[in-house]
């Protein structure tokens, strides 16, 4: 797991501490980062002419050191500085003055001439640790880098952005837009959640020398989504089983929403539960009994008879949720599945049914558990603020559940503090069903007996997976169709 954690600032710091510590010195750590810049602009552009903006600490070192390896590569070169060299300290001011082209003292009235015939423009002026809002002469050079849509290449994150939430200090245009970001040893979470995500253009994490094993020390717990995460628990079917070995899931349906329930049934079976039953209303029970002829329907009128569906000691694994209504009874179905024990996963009315006694559900838990809320049902169940990854963390702590905080940005947390960003979702999934679709798969990899942590990372992966395969025109029915395709792919990685 340890090559999808992703720092904090603090962590990072840490991290750099501890790489000194072992004998890497803080200037040799500074070099390798201003060379990892340099590399990559040489990578991706002809020679062109430069303009390196730097700030007042490391951030600012690192791109004198950039700016003094292309300069000596032949690139045209320009740098602007927030700060006059002797005002800078340490690495950064040994960087400063082995420089040995003029250094620019950035201000407003400059911007005009300093990005005049489309320079390439280095942002090294703040680093992830940004405390506050950008201003002054860094606000309106970020401000003209992005109105003349130039190319950039942002140290660590682009100035504004804050690395542990993602969060633009000084909202809208107190950020620029990069065309590629550098950043060292390993990402951080700004680099994945909204709205610092689409900031970043293309993300390089360089390597400048820090050991591995300083991740001992730090002991992160908030990491990249990734088949790395969770492959080596994925259950794939064995040679010698057969469908009974796969678990036995139930959907619960409603009377009305018919195809929410359906999907979840089609998102589950495509990830490998054995069975699957739909607990259907007798009113509807025509609805789904004529749909796909490989789920189950079980008529199911009342919360006894959903009792005595799941006393089968054969079912596993409950679906509360799509389509179900928001009422008394989507209650009793929530409370009568979690008073089994068996593995759960809680989505859409299941959640939103207890929004005015949220205690009486997280009271409720006492096995598996799985939450999958969007925005709106997560501010109904949780009276939480903050940015996404710190509210879904406490939102699994109060819950006692595993708790995957649906969007573009997903985060799975557990009630542990272990956090997860999925990042492979694209745009397309904004549409009818495909909710339902990510709750049915995650379901049938707990029906399985993956745990709900790794079933959520899981599946919120495969499901950005299969998005991405389908494209524009996307429909929620696409989805498991598609799945096979993804899980082939990741099937030949490991064989």
């Amino acid at each position: 797991m340890v090559g999808n954690a992703l720092l904090t600032n603090d962590q990072m710091y840490k991290a750099d501490a501890l790489a000194e510590q072992g004998g890497v010195a803080s200037l040799t750590l500074m070099e390798a980062a201003g060379e990892a810049i340099a590399e990559e602009i040489h990578n991706r552009w002809a020679v062109r002419r430069v303009v390196v903006l730097t700030g007042p600490g490391n951030n600012g070192g690192d791109g004198f050191v950039a700016a003094r390896l292309l300069d000596k590569a032949g690139w045209p070169v320009r740098l602007a500085a927030l700060r006059d060299a002797d005002a800078l300290t340490g690495d950064a001011a040994v960087n400063a003055g082995r420089w040995q082209g003029e250094t620019e003292l950035l201000t407003p009235d400059k911007l005009d001439d300093l990005l005049e015939g489309n320079p390439l423009v280095v942002d090294a002026l703040f680093g992830a640790g940004l405390s506050r809002h950008l201003g002054g002469a860094a606000l309106a050079a970020v401000q003209a880098v992005n109105e003349r849509n130039l190319d950039c290449v942002a140290v660590d994150i682009p100035s504004g952005v804050h690395g542990d939430s993602g969060e633009i200090r000084g909202g809208e245009g107190g950020t620029l837009k990069a065309s590629v970001t550098v950043t060292f040893f390993r990402a951080k979470p700004g680099h994945f959640l909204l709205p610092g995500r689409e900031h970043c253009g293309q993300l390089v994490v360089a390597d400048i020398g820090i050991p591995e094993s300083v991740l001992e020390d730090i002991d992160p717990k908030t990491f990249h989504n990734g088949p790395g995460l969770w492959l080596g628990k994925f259950p794939w079917p064995e040679g010698a089983g057969h469908k009974y070995d796969r678990g036995h899931a139930v959907v619960c349906g409603g009377a009305e929403m018919t195809g929410a329930a359906r999907l979840a049934g089609m998102g589950a079976r495509r990830l490998g539960a054995g069975l699957v039953t739909i607990a259907a209303p007798i009113s509807a029970f025509a609805i789904y009994a004529k749909e796909e002829p490989g789920t189950l329907v079980q008529a199911v009128d009342d919360d006894a008879a959903f009792r005595k569906l799941l006393s089968d000691p054969r079912i596993n694994a409950v679906l509360a949720g799509p389509g179900l209504g928001l009422s008394g009874a989507t209650r009793e179905r929530v409370l009568s599945a979690l008073s089994t024990g068996k593995a759960t996963v809680l989505d859409a009315d299941a959640l939103s049914a207890f929004a005015s006694d949220p205690e009486t559900l997280f009271g409720a838990i006492n096995g598996p558990c799985l939450m999958t809320p969007h925005e709106g049902e997560f501010k109904r169940l949780f009276a939480i603020t903050g940015d996404k990854l710190n509210r879904t963390r406490r939102a699994a702590e109060v819950s006692g559940a595993v708790v995957l905080f649906k969007g573009a940005d997903t985060v799975i947390a557990d009630p542990e503090g272990n956090a997860v960003i999925n990042s492979n979702a694209p745009s397309d999934l904004a549409t009818a069903g495909s909710g339902d679709v990510l709750a049915g798969m995650a379901l049938g990899l707990m029906t399985q007996g993956m745990a709900p942590f790794q079933a959520g990372c899981a599946s919120a992966w495969l499901h950005g997976a299969a998005a991405g395969k389908i494209g524009p025109g996307l429909i929620a029915e696409d989805l498991p169709a598609n799945l096979p395709m993804v899980l082939r792919d990741l099937k030949v990685t490991i064989s």
